[in-house]
Formats: structure tokens, sequence, C-alpha cells
């Protein structure tokens, strides 16, 4: 019996702070509260490190190569949970993430800084299956909903003070220090979390995983590079090797997710789906709109955190408004999918004219993430059998990580292929990419009830 299935009513009850929840409950929080302030830093001080180390046309490859090989680490992290439970897998994984930190913000040139970013994603991609698995076999089902709204709620500091505390320690103490600045707080996160790892036991029923998922994550792993290097080009040369990219992609994705995923299944597949075409349109979205406030309209770094801030807090009143109600998943998530398209819309037309009107569109475009992640977090889990949890949780953040890099990818293309003269038009086409693959998501959240 695995560890945290069979809870009493009473612990139930007193809630994911509870007695045998407590634990882990902080461990995860704390670690998610490390990985989110990373993140939300990162995207502010992206124009400074561009500057720093003369790398604009890799610009979106700082983002792009951590999303490729999270996805790659993703698939290999999904058997091997089930396996042998989350406990080493989680551990390799923070190991990994610490070592991309080191080598990101020691990085004397911008691809040595991409590859540091690079190492980052495999040690994220294992550590979020893991961090999956352990929520589903520690909580009763009536839970899981409270611990993904308490996860949004770990993103409330980072959302606070990640930004802004990024732009200042770039203006004062040097952008590398963003990095190298999070590598001692790994250590207390980490051994808070270890006592609850110990006690969750292997799935009594894990199937082997199909020897075709290793190849496959290679080619898509492989064929997302390739086809982002292609996009990256200038002239029809590289179309062939664009071309290449999308056989890699072609040929792997649909031996990684559920069968019909791809074509709007109902149940599990559209879950999937609806996480990386939102992922994909918000993060996109996320990642340009500092680039768009201190290009166009002269704001620091710190200002530029701001507008970012602002986002973040949507996202996690909106989460925490979802965990603690009774409605169904679905509902929120198709919700949110509606309110991130209108995000995007708001904050892409925004952007023309002042910076600061992006700061309450961007609440918008957060507050959709808040109800439609969480919600579509417990989805997974609920239609997923304890064996293949792993691979599942899988499967989501593959559609989650592909779906940012690629979007991300194409409009750094975008952007890069209307240069620094025409850097509005730009980020103007890029936001219209964004605005229409989030309504697809809207049509795609209408497919998440399982009929009979």
């Amino acid at each position: 019996m695995t560890a945290g299935v069979d809870q009493e009513p009473a612990k139930t009850a007193r809630g994911v702070l509870g007695a045998g929840f407590r634990g882990p409950t902080l461990g995860i929080v704390l670690v998610v509260t490390l990985l989110a302030f990373e993140s939300m830093a990162v995207g502010t001080v992206m124009p400074v490190i561009a500057d720093d180390l003369n790398g604009l046309s890799l610009y979106a490859w700082g983002f792009s190569a951590t999303l490729i090989t999270t996805l790659l680490s993703t698939v290999l992290a999904g058997g091997w949970v089930d396996r042998s439970g989350p406990a080493r897998p989680f551990l390799t994984g923070l190991g990994a993430f610490v070592a991309g930190l080191v080598l990101a913000g020691a990085a004397p040139s911008m691809w040595l800084f991409v590859a540091g970013r690079a190492v980052q994603g495999l040690g994220t991609g294992v550590s979020l299956v893991a961090m999956y698995v352990v929520i589903a076999r520690v909580y009763p089902e009536e839970l899981r909903s409270r611990v993904f709204a308490a996860l949004s709620a770990a993103w409330v500091l980072p959302s606070l003070i990640g930004p802004a505390v990024g732009g200042v320690v770039a203006e004062h103490a040097g952008w590398r220090w963003v990095f190298l600045g999070l590598v001692p707080l790994v250590i207390p996160s980490t051994l808070l979390l270890v006592p609850a790892l110990r006690g969750i036991a292997p799935a009594d029923a894990a199937p082997a995983p199909g020897r075709s998922r290793y190849p496959a994550a290679l080619c898509v792993a492989t064929g997302t590079g390739v086809l982002l290097y292609g996009l990256g080009g200038s002239g029809w040369t590289m179309l062939p090797v664009a071309l290449a990219g999308l056989a890699g992609l072609a040929f792997g994705l649909p031996r990684l997710l559920p069968a019909g995923t791809l074509r709007l299944r109902r149940g599990l597949p559209s879950v999937i789906l609806v996480r990386g075409l939102l992922s994909g349109a918000f993060f996109g979205t996320d990642v340009f709109i500092p680039l768009a406030l201190t290009r166009l309209h002269d704001f620091s770094a710190t200002q530029a955190g701001i507008v970012l801030t602002v986002g973040g807090l949507g996202w996690s009143a909106a989460s925490q408004i979802q965990g603690r109600s009774e409605r169904p998943r679905e509902s929120y998530a198709l919700i949110g999918a509606v309110l991130v398209t209108a995000g995007i819309v708001l904050a892409t037309v925004a952007l023309q004219f002042s910076g600061w009107l992006a700061a309450p569109a961007w609440v918008v475009g957060g507050a959709g993430m808040g109800f439609s992640i969480g919600s579509l977090s417990v989805l997974l889990l609920d239609l997923s059998a304890e064996g293949e949890q792993g691979v599942n949780s899988s499967a989501l953040q593959i559609s989650d990580t592909l779906g940012s890099s690629l979007v991300v990818g194409v409009a750094g293309a975008l952007v890069t292929g209307f240069g620094a003269a025409r850097l509005d038009t730009g980020l103007a086409v890029a936001g219209a990419l964004f605005a229409a693959i989030a309504a697809f998501g809207v049509i795609a959240a209408l497919r998440l009830e399982v009929r009979p």
C-alpha cells in the first residue's frame, strides 16, 4: 500500500496542513516557491542579459532551451517515477536544477548562458513529474484541488517580489546573482521534503514503459530544437531544416501523448491539449512583455517586473477561488481559457499605446491561468489509474513545455524577422498569434467533460 492513500477522516478534515499532510505540503510549497522565484525573475532580467552578453539574437533561446530539455527529461521521468517512486527522481532533478543555476550565473557568453538554462530544464522536468506523483499518492481525492491551490499560493511571494527583486538585483548587484543567489536556498527546501519522499512506495502495478517512448522523446526534443533553429534562420535555405524538425515532432509526439490528444478526444486527451495551448499562449505573451516595456516604453527592469507581478497576483487569487469551490473542474478550466484569451488581446493592444496599461490587462490573463491550471491538474489525476499517474503527469508536462517552447520560438522568429526598427509591429503580430492559440484552447476546453 502506498503511503498516504488511505487517510483517516480526521486527517482529511484538518486539510492539507493537518496531521500527516503538514510535512509534504510545506515541502512542496517551498520547492515550488523557489522554482517560481527563478521563473518570475528571469523574465524580467532577460533583456539585461541579452544586452550584457550581446545575445539579442538568442533572446528566445534563453527560454526555449529550458523548455526543450524539460520536455526530454519529463518523458524519461514518467516511467522512472512510477517504477521507483518519486524520491530519487525528485532529488536528482533538484541537483540538476542547481547545476544549471551555477552554469547560467557564471556564463561568459550567451551560448553558455543558454546551456545553463538547458541544464535547469533537465532538472525541472524530473522534479515536476515527481511532484505530481507525490500529490497523487499522499493526498485523498477531495484534498487535491486544495493542494494545487496551495501551489498557486506559492507563487504569491515570487509574484510580488520576484520580478521587482530580479530587476533590482540586476541593476545594483548584477544579473548573475539572480541565479547564483538561489543556490543556497535549495538545501533547506529539500531537507523539509525528504521525510515525506521516503514514505512513498512505488505503485503496485506500474506498467513497464514502452521502448518506443525513449526514441520518441529524443525525436520530439531534437525536432523542436531543429524546428526553432530553422525558424530563427534567414532565407529559404533554412526551410528544409524547419521541415526536418516538423518531421521529428510528427513521428514522436503521437507516441508520447494519450491517443486522441491531437484530435480533441474527450476526457484526458483534451485535458492535456488544453494545458499545452494555454501555457503556450500565456507564457509566450509573458516572455515578450518585458521586451516590449523596456524597448518601446523605456521601462527599467524593475518597472517591467511590476507589470509581471500584477499578472502573477491575478493567477494566485483565481487559483484560491477555484481550489475552495465545489463547482466542476471543467467549468473553471473553460472560464480560465476565455480569460487567458481576453487578457492576451487586451495586453497586446495596451502595449501599442502605454506600458502601464498592460498591467490591468495582464491581471485578466493571470486570473485565467489561475482558474484553469489547477483545475486541469485535478482532472488529470482523477482520470488516471495509480500505475499510470507518472506517465500521464509526464504527458501533461510534455504538452505544457512543448506548447511553451514552440510558441515562444515561433514568436521569437517573428520578432527577429521584423527587426529592431519594426519591433512594435513584430510584437503586435506575435500577440495576435498568442491570442489565436488561446482561442483554440477555448474550443478544446469544451471537450473536457467525459460523457457516457
